[in-house]
């Protein structure tokens, strides 16, 4: 659940909504905050020095904070020549990347600028943003750090540097198609029209939502406008390993998109499966145990493995559509039914087709591989039927 308020004027206000005030042509500035009570007013003041006396504006911010940030929003507002909206978001699902997508549905301008609140992105670059869009035709574009011009000076320490090179190396390897023409995939501050963002197919996680746009529904043209990155102005920064985890189950999750590519994960994912089946096996033998008993609970342990990955990395977004119980009971029986189905197809096809053990088995195992995908997905992680759509309505509306 989330409240909204608006500013200036008296709090929650409904006559005076961001959302009520749209202008040809001007611009609705988004802005994630998460605790960042010290940079709101210098923030709000920067903007009302760069923005409004070039083109109309708005600015949204999208809050998870657990200090009072909201209310210092509100009070520094009031000195502000335009609307100012706070959305708080009591569940902050997605992280800063939801965040952001939370703000796009409440703009109300031609474009969207996405900043972060610690003015390491600097609001004096928001006009030119916008202005090389309409310029050039373009429906993104990207404050870069790395094109002439540009600079990541305000990263602090060897460590950020080398993640943000090395974060910006795989992205890039990883989505060469789609990120061609972007330089900075890993730059939070950018421009983009509101035409060309479709919410629906977003699945933010973590803090990098212009992958998330550039991937999943990256407008046809793309240009950039260097930047220096500038040292935080207070508070502290909210890069963690934690997050760092989570923007590389994005990266999977992203990936992973399409059916081709997550059933060649789904196998990598199963193959990996074998070092604790393995470990299990030859531990329970060590123990004394018969080597049938211990093939088949090693072979449990291979499952648990496997399924733990499948959750996290190729079907987090499907999780909600069934009890974590009910998907581990599905997933353990089609992984064991998997091995009775085994023996009998080789030996269907060894039987009646003449085939050799060897080319039989090696059929046998692709065949099986691809059922127990399909059924993973259907069986596993489908919605169940008439309750999908029902459920993101409800969900929608609470």
């Amino acid at each position: 659940m989330s409240h909204e308020s608006t500013v200036p004027g008296e709090l929650g206000d409904p006559t005076v909504r961001a959302a009520e005030v749209p202008e040809p042509g001007a611009v609705t500035i988004v802005v994630p905050t998460f605790n960042e009570s010290g940079n709101i007013r210098e923030l709000l003041h920067r903007i009302t020095e760069s923005v409004p006396g070039r083109l109309p504006c708005e600015v949204v911010f999208v809050d998870d904070s657990a200090d009072d940030t909201p209310e210092v929003i509100s009070r520094a507002a009031q000195d502000c020549p335009f609307p100012v909206t706070v959305l708080h978001r009591e569940e902050p699902a997605g992280g800063l990347g939801g965040a952001v997508v939370e703000g796009m549905k409440a703009a109300a301008s031609d474009w969207i600028v996405v900043m972060d609140a610690d003015l390491q992105h600097p609001p004096s670059l928001v006009p030119e943003l916008v202005t090389t869009g309409e310029r050039t035709g373009a429906g993104l574009v990207v404050a870069s750090r790395y094109i002439e011009g540009g600079s990541r000076a305000g990263l602090a320490g060897g460590y950020r540097i080398a993640v943000s090179r090395g974060a910006t190396w795989l992205t890039k390897s990883l989505f060469p198609r789609r990120l061609h023409g972007i330089s900075d995939p890993m730059s939070g501050f950018f421009a983009i029209r509101r035409s060309a963002v479709t919410a629906e197919v977003l699945q933010p996680l973590g803090y990098k939502i212009l992958l998330e746009l550039a991937v999943r529904s990256r407008p046809r043209e793309v240009t950039e406008v260097p930047f220096v990155f500038q040292d935080r102005f207070a508070g502290e920064s909210k890069s963690t390993a934690r997050e760092g985890l989570r923007f590389l189950r994005h990266l999977v999750g992203l990936r992973t998109a399409s059916p081709v590519a997550r059933m060649v994960a789904f196998g990598l994912i199963g193959a990996s499966g074998f070092v604790p089946n393995l470990a299990g096996l030859w531990a329970l033998t060590a123990l004394g145990l018969h080597y049938l008993p211990a093939e088949i609970l090693a072979n449990q342990l291979g499952v648990a493995w496997n399924f733990l990955l499948i959750e996290h990395l190729l079907f987090r977004e499907r999780r909600r559509h069934r009890h974590w119980g009910d998907r581990a009971g599905r997933f353990a029986l089609l992984a064991n039914a998997d091995l009775v189905l085994r023996i009998p197809l080789i030996a269907l096809l060894v039987g009646t087709s003449g085939m050799s053990v060897l080319p039989a088995t090696a059929l046998a195992l692709v065949t099986t591989f691809v059922l127990r995908f399909v059924g993973t997905e259907a069986l596993v992680y489908l919605p169940r039927r008439g309750r999908g759509a029902a459920g993101r309505t409800a969900r929608r509306h609470m």
